[in-house]
């Protein structure tokens, strides 16, 4: 399907451009891939084999290589920035990222998967790859060490071992680093425990010694912060690292308070290696909040070239500069001859790269210059306001000499997050009914999608659903309808609503039921959130909502559903088909088609079953080619889908099968069945169709005939009401010789 080998160019060790493109569909595969594979390898290091998140981890890494492979072969070669396939590189993705410089790390050149691996060969394929990799190099080398593991479902191909040692002198000052204590370490600070033993804390005080080491560590402890598909949850990840960088400072300050200044000068030279977005995102932080300290010590330690590189990271990533960026930007370099020297060292280094190469950027670069030189608090903020702020610090040191007031408890519960969010929500729901500018409406708009983003991460639905209103509304005015149109869609895909979904299960009825209303507001697009909840094999809970949910949208949700559709899991499939059919419109007929290509009874059965319940001569037709195509046990579930149900609305699409087909040539066997079908119903809406079958009649075609026509008065003796004993009485009078005869010796007639 894909093979690694690549071109490089010699100047950059990137891979030559322009040798052709993938295709959507192998890109898209080829990326979750990459996902899986990353952040199997992190939970594989991070927690036991037993463990529900690697054993969960593993699970989604088979699915991908079974998608990938298809049953024949897939190649990632490996480069130091991204994975290539068919010789292509893969689009610029964090995750791929990540799972390049894995590979990279462990000196692979190219990773091969022959088909379906056992989960042995994929636990095994995990523990090489979470194995340092100077232990690998002293062993020989990745590929030795997994040619005696003898797993021949993936083939890894390294680097020259011999050559490279040759050639360099490997130093590895933190050997060992990745020991138990440092995964007790990274899990600890991951799930948010305060508490480290002596062990850990000295671990931790080792670390604060190195600047490398302290960039590893934040790297580590933001890596599990991810979404399901691999993609970062940039708050979390900046909270996380924010956390550990706490962490040190606490150590160091208890055991070692002279290196203080010396271990925050490391943070903050750690902190430049990491990703743009987290470390903006880090330097939003409040500066009254426990880590506002540490993210002003770090912002004020970086140069202007430092600054200059995170600004050109997010203008090329967002391809705009937002009233967001231009807070940071004005917290960080608040000097107004600072911040016109960075943005000339911006630019130059945008110019440098491929989004300073296009025509957009000349003619944006005048917009982000204005908004972040312009920006400026003073216009919002009275002198008076502003005299009472500095003077706050003197107050508060007065009054804390003084008995605190008996509201006190009552006014400190009035800052918790709860209410801050609420008045959040009020604050920004005003600012945009007041608006009368398209431009400022839609960086608002922006700033209404983040929070609601955070909303759902809360799970605060009902907030969620005042700023989704205000967005629904929004979309309606003349004001900025496009802007309102895109935030409702950046809603619908968005890191916190595909996490509120996976917690479907665990919500109580009221949060249930805020959650559904959030999904309404949203609107049909709403379902791709619900993707993965609806991948369940077993009937949990959550999944029962989320199907419940996914009806709601009736016809509208049938685009959204392809993922189901597209899913090479016979449960998913069989989802898919019950959800498609729960719609009853033409419009769900092609997909249903696609799903009764599938090979599987039970997908066959439940895809059968939805297109009977359509009325529409397009559903009949698909019945028909399947019913024409099976044979053996595929046949059977199809005609037992048909009759399972006792559902009269079936017998339409009997009727109309019956009449468009030919009983005495390939359709045959599709008669017979239909037949049988309609005695089992025994409705009587039937009769007219049966009847003037069974008076079709062909020379030297008797034996068909007998069969047809003898399965003809079964299905009306079957049906056994007044029109159907008429029917057979008509037959025995004027039908046709073998007609006649058929009639009497079932002893149909009257």
């Amino acid at each position: 399907m894909g093979t690694g080998a690549a071109t490089f160019d010699d100047r950059s060790g990137r891979p030559e451009q322009g040798r052709g493109t993938l295709s959507a569909e192998l890109t898209r595969q080829s990326m979750a891939l990459a996902r899986a594979l990353s952040a199997a390898a992190r939970n594989w290091g991070l927690y036991p084999p037993a463990h529900p998140a690697s054993s969960a981890a593993v699970q989604r890494l088979l699915e991908a290589v079974r998608q990938s492979t298809a049953g024949a072969a897939f190649a990632f070669g490996v480069t130091p920035q991204t994975l290539l396939v068919a010789g292509l590189p893969l689009p610029e993705d964090q995750p791929v990222a990540d799972a390049a410089r894995l590979l990279h790390d462990r000196d692979l050149l190219q990773i091969t998967f022959l088909g379906e691996p056992p989960a042995a060969a994929l636990h095994a394929l995990l523990t090489l790859l979470t194995t340092p990799a100077d232990d690998l190099r002293r062993a020989g080398g990745p590929a030795k060490a997994w040619d005696a593991a003898g797993h021949r479902s993936i083939a890894l191909e390294q680097i020259d071992y011999e050559t490279i040692l040759e050639d360099r002198e490997v130093d590895t000052p933190l050997e060992d680093r990745h020991d138990d204590i440092w995964r007790s370490l990274v899990n600890s600070i991951v799930e948010g425990q305060h508490a480290l033993d002596e062990a850990q804390q000295q671990r931790l005080l080792d670390i604060s010694r190195s600047v490398f080491a302290i960039g590893e560590l934040a790297s580590a402890v933001a890596a599990p912060k991810c979404n399901a598909d691999g993609s970062p949850m940039i708050t979390t990840q900046a909270a996380t690292i924010l956390a550990t960088f706490r962490h040190l400072a606490g150590i160091v300050n208890v055991m070692e308070p002279e290196r203080l200044p010396e271990v925050m000068r490391n943070v903050a030279a750690a902190t430049g290696g990491l990703d743009a977005s987290v470390v903006l995102q880090m330097m939003q932080t409040d500066e009254r909040a426990p880590d506002g300290a540490i993210a002003r010590t770090i912002a004020s330690s970086f140069d202007d070239d430092k600054v200059a590189g995170l600004l050109a990271a997010a203008l090329a990533r967002d391809g705009r500069a937002s009233a967001r960026l231009a807070q940071v930007f004005d917290t960080i370099a608040p000097d107004q001859e600072r911040k016109q020297r960075v943005l000339t060292m911006t630019r130059t280094k945008l110019t440098e790269q491929d989004f300073g190469k296009t025509g957009q950027f000349r003619a944006v670069w005048a917009t982000m210059e204005e908004l972040l030189l312009g920006y400026d608090e003073k216009p919002y903020v009275s002198d008076a306001y502003q005299a009472s702020l500095e003077g706050a610090a003197a107050r508060a040191d007065m009054f804390a000499a003084r008995d605190l007031p008996p509201e006190l408890s009552e006014w400190v519960e009035s800052l918790g997050q709860d209410n801050v969010r609420t008045l959040s929500v009020l604050l920004i729901s005003d600012l945009l009914r007041l608006e009368e500018q398209a431009e400022r409406a839609a960086d608002i708009m922006q700033d209404m999608a983040a929070l609601l983003d955070d909303l759902f991460l809360a799970g605060d639905f009902a907030n969620a659903a005042v700023v989704l209103r205000e967005m629904r509304g929004a979309s309606a005015q003349k004001v900025a309808p496009e802007a309102a149109t895109q935030a409702l869609a950046a809603a619908a895909a968005s890191a916190g609503l595909r996490e509120a979904s996976a917690l479907l299960g665990d919500l109580d009825p009221p949060g249930c039921t805020a959650f559904a209303g959030c999904c309404g507001l949203i609107g049909p697009p709403a379902v791709k959130a619900l993707v993965p909840v609806l991948q369940s094999e077993t009937e949990t809970p959550a999944l029962v909502r989320a199907r419940d949910l996914a009806k709601t949208f009736g016809t509208k949700a049938i685009p959204h559903l392809q993922p189901l559709v597209d899913d090479g899991r016979w449960f998913v499939q069989r989802t898919a088909a019950a959800l498609l059919g729960g719609t009853r419109s033409p419009e769900a007929v092609p997909p249903l088609q696609t799903l009764l290509r599938r090979t599987d009874a039970r997908v066959l059965r439940q895809a059968v079953t939805a297109l009977a319940g359509i009325d529409d001569p397009a559903a009949a037709r698909a019945v028909q080619t399947v019913l024409r195509a099976a044979s053996g046990a595929n046949r059977t579930a199809v005609v037992e889908a048909l009759v399972a149900e006792r559902d009269a609305r079936v017998v339409p699409m009997l009727s109309r099968i019956l009449s468009g087909s030919d009983p005495f040539g390939d359709d045959h066997q599709t008669v017979l069945d239909t037949l049988d079908a309609v005695g089992a119903l025994a409705s009587e809406q039937a009769v007219p169709s049966v009847s003037a079958l069974m008076r079709k009649k062909k020379f030297f075609a008797r034996k068909k005939a007998r069969a047809f026509k003898t399965a003809s008065v079964k299905a009306l003796v079957a049906i056994g009401t007044p029109a159907a004993r008429a029917a057979l009485d008509e037959a025995a009078r004027t039908g046709d010789g073998l007609l006649k005869q058929i009639v009497r010796d079932h002893g149909a007639a009257r």
